[in-house]
């Protein structure tokens, strides 16, 4: 782990000197063209969830919550004796 994060720190050192490299006018070129992609991005973003939302039909069904448990018609003498027959369908497997 420590060499790992050792590789990195190298990784972004060289990264910063060759970014102090580079002449301000590029820099400022740089910044400005990530700038623009990401308020690019930000506003397609924006537009399509307001796109989504306008769209949608904006009414909401409101439902009890169902117990799973009391769905089910099993008897509860099945459930208990389930761990044996598991056991003995794999005792059959076996041959």
């Amino acid at each position: 782990m420590k060499k790992l994060r050792a590789n990195m720190d190298r990784y972004f050192d060289r990264l910063d000197d060759r970014w102090r490299e580079l002449p301000i006018g590029k820099q400022h070129q740089y910044t400005l063209y990530f700038f623009v992609g990401y308020l690019m991005l930000t506003a397609g973003v924006i537009a399509k969830v307001w796109y989504d939302t306008g769209k949608s039909e904006n009414d909401m069904k409101i439902e009890h919550i169902e117990n799973p448990v009391l769905k089910k018609r099993e008897s509860p003498a099945r459930l208990q004796d389930s761990v044996s027959t598991i056991l003995k369908n794999k005792i059959y497997e076996r041959k």
